[in-house]
């Protein structure tokens, strides 16, 4: 416990939480929302999600303060691809459950993943438990991303 920056810590937790905080205010009421749409088998209750977003946004949050205190050289492209993956989180909700445009929502899923993908390579480069901190949300979005295409299907697209 000696080694940890708090400073960091806490800025890289703020901001991963803010973030999912934000999204989660600009999508409008996502609970009633949830409630009204069509689920299909394997639907959490609706009390799962933020349960699961506010853990998976602590888990980005850790591992980001941990390549953010590396010293590795690839410590700035690293940090660009988890930006990048951060802002496309927020983002989906909002297409989602704010606008309900299921079809691009499950398209920006996937660049997301992608992307998710993509900072767990970096990550794990420089630090080898962050790759695993992310993998939470890698499994999370597969689960979102059929949730969301079958919601899509069922509204015709």
């Amino acid at each position: 416990m000696k080694n940890i920056q708090w400073k960091p810590l806490i800025r890289n937790l703020f901001i991963s939480l803010v973030t999912g905080a934000v999204s989660a205010v600009l999508s409008g009421n996502i609970m009633e929302k949830y409630a009204s749409i069509y689920k299909p088998p394997l639907s959490p209750p609706g009390w799962v999600f933020p349960a699961a977003w506010t853990i998976l946004y602590i888990l980005m949050g850790i591992s980001a303060y941990l390549i953010y205190v590396s010293e590795s050289p690839n410590t700035k492209m690293a940090l660009k691809l988890y930006t990048a993956q951060l802002v496309l989180s927020a983002v989906w909700p909002i297409l989602f459950f704010g606008f309900g445009l299921y079809l691009l929502a499950f398209t920006w899923l996937l660049l997301l993943w992608y992307l998710i993908l993509l900072t767990h390579i970096e990550f794990r480069k420089i630090h080898p438990y962050t790759g695993k901190l992310l993998l939470p949300s890698l499994i999370w979005f597969c689960f979102v991303g059929y949730l969301n295409l079958a919601i899509a299907v069922h509204y015709k697209l």
